[in-house]
């Protein structure tokens, strides 16, 4: 009991300690540790300090923040959704929200007028939107017909997206392919402005939620017992999932894994409860993808995209935690 409170706390202030620790981790030939450490304690000349300066709080602070919601927000939404299913198989990526992203980007990039980021998050809403479409019937929306829904819904976004790559010229068949693969290489200032609201707003919706994700999950008749429409309780957390999750998609790219991965770790360590439960998803979401896209900027003379790191790293990972534990929701 008192490792796992400790643990828990660890969880707790990790992110001050990676994104602190992040900021003097690049492959910048031009600034090293020593610099970063000079920059901090103003043990530097004027001259070295500006250039320091630009590439500590212009290059590497605004990516690590983002890298940080976005692990963040897929960690929160795929443990939202997990709840909302009761299927620990689900991530945010069921409903064709990374199909609808992807086609959405290819389509940005291969016509060049488009903005990638705005086109990717419109297409992952309509993605979702279709996928809910199609799983109603008769007003209600069953779990098994939406999941099939976005079975569906991947199946006619990810051919609209083999048509894009198929018709485009090879210059901008190899932007669209490396942006599917999940980076964060062009991060910036503008991007995580533009990125953030829509992140936090699906976050919020969540954290306010997050106490009726546990009745939720214990089936539709004890939430009616406890004075709660399933129904539309569903949708909200389902919007807020997509809103979210859409965001961090078109900002980053597809992530494979990683909204099924860290949920699943957490509950394996510390139980299903969402109260705690989301929250510990927050800290530990966004902190272990700092550390994974620190090494994949600093592990090769090239950038390694994310995706890649979160498939070699993450399953490694989940399966010693699978040995480790149970995965059942009466943990």
């Amino acid at each position: 009991m008192k490792s796992k409170k400790l643990l828990q706390w660890i969880v707790y202030i990790s992110p001050v300690l990676v994104i602190f620790g992040s900021l003097f981790v690049g492959p910048s030939e031009r600034v090293f540790f020593n610099d970063v450490v000079a920059l901090f304690f103003k043990n530097s000349t004027p001259t070295e300090t500006d250039l320091t300066a630009t590439i500590v709080f212009d290059i590497r602070l605004p990516r690590i923040l983002l890298v940080f919601f976005v692990g963040a927000v897929l960690s929160v939404s795929g443990a939202a959704l997990q709840s909302v299913f009761r299927n620990p198989l689900v991530s945010p990526y069921v409903l064709g929200l990374s199909s609808g992203a992807a086609f959405g980007a290819a389509l940005a990039l291969s016509v060049s007028f488009l903005s990638v980021q705005l086109s990717a998050f419109v297409c992952a809403i309509l993605a979702v939107a279709l996928s809910y479409y199609m799983a109603q019937k008769n007003k209600t929306v069953s779990i098994v017909s939406l999941i099939l829904a976005g079975i569906i819904t991947n199946g006619i976004f990810t051919a609209l997206l083999t048509i894009v790559q198929v018709v485009s010229d090879p210059f901008k068949l190899q932007s669209i392919v490396h942006w599917t693969m999940g980076n964060f290489h062009n991060a910036n200032w503008q991007k995580f402005n533009a990125s953030i609201l829509p992140m936090c707003a699906g976050l919020i919706v969540l954290f306010l939620l997050r106490w009726k994700m546990n009745v939720i999950a214990l089936g539709d008749e004890e939430a009616r017992t406890a004075g709660i429409n399933p129904s539309k309780m569903k949708i909200w957390i389902l919007a807020g999932a997509t809103l979210a999750g859409s965001a961090a998609v078109a900002v980053a790219g597809i992530i494979g894994l990683y909204g099924l991965i860290i949920p699943h770790s957490i509950r394996m360590m510390f139980g299903v409860d969402n109260q705690k439960a989301v929250f510990l998803n927050f800290f530990m979401g966004g902190s272990f993808l700092v550390l994974i896209d620190d090494l994949s900027r600093t592990l090769t003379s090239f950038e390694i995209p994310i995706g890649v790191f979160t498939m070699l790293i993450g399953a490694p990972f989940f399966i010693f935690l699978l040995k480790k534990s149970s995965i059942g929701w009466e943990s």
